[in-house]
């Protein structure tokens, strides 16, 4: 059941912006009931399996209230112009957010513990002389030569997987959602082939 109020008449958003400019608490909590419609349309637009549809609308309800607090009719603009930029702003912002954690967490997530009990990351797996492995390698080796390693001891899917997470042969580095969507897999599961393929080819390293 749809509970999005109808948006308000220009008469009515102007008379409310006026009474918010003044200070107007009332008036500013109904300029944003009556424009939640107006966050759930650009929410549409960023729904996933992956994303929670509440934490959509809640972060754009936020964009919603500063471009209320901050709106100015005398710059020409209607509010529902200046807020859909605001909404969107604030959903890009958590956007970008979600994709540098997803990063990190790919790196710094714990994968198991080492011979002393000590929790180990996937950091520490791929790192080689405080350098990151495939920095090692691209330095140690032409392209051509680590081709030619990563076919000999990687699969097919493994050599994909990690060319689309590192960016390498041509590949634009992408998160592993990104990979996922791409290669319509799981998430948890390109981080297997991740893992995987990382400790393959540490271990042709250090040999």
């Amino acid at each position: 059941m749809n509970t999005f109020k109808q948006p308000l008449s220009s008469e009515e958003e102007s008379q409310y912006l006026a009474l918010a400019k003044q200070g107007d608490l009332h008036a500013r909590n109904l300029l944003v009931e009556y424009n939640l419609r107006l966050v759930a349309h650009i929410a549409k637009k960023y729904y996933s399996p992956d994303r929670d549809s509440d934490d959509l609308l809640s972060i754009g309800t936020i964009g919603l209230i500063k471009a209320v607090n901050t709106f100015d009719s005398k710059k020409g603009n209607r509010l529902v112009t200046y807020a859909s930029r605001c909404i969107e702003n604030e959903l890009l912002m958590r956007l970008r957010q979600e994709r540098k954690e997803s990063k990190e967490v790919s790196i710094y997530e714990p994968i198991g513990t080492d011979k002393e009990g000590n929790e180990i990351s996937l950091l520490d797996i791929i790192s080689c002389d405080d350098d990151n492995m495939i920095t090692n390698l691209i330095a140690q080796e032409n392209l051509q030569q680590i081709s030619k390693l990563f076919s000999s001891i990687l699969t097919s899917k493994e050599q994909r997987v990690i060319a689309l997470r590192y960016g390498l042969f041509g590949c634009k580095e992408l998160t592993q959602r990104e990979v996922a969507s791409l290669l319509n897999i799981s998430r948890s599961y390109v981080s297997r082939i991740e893992k995987k393929a990382l400790l393959k080819l540490r271990s042709a390293l250090i040999l």
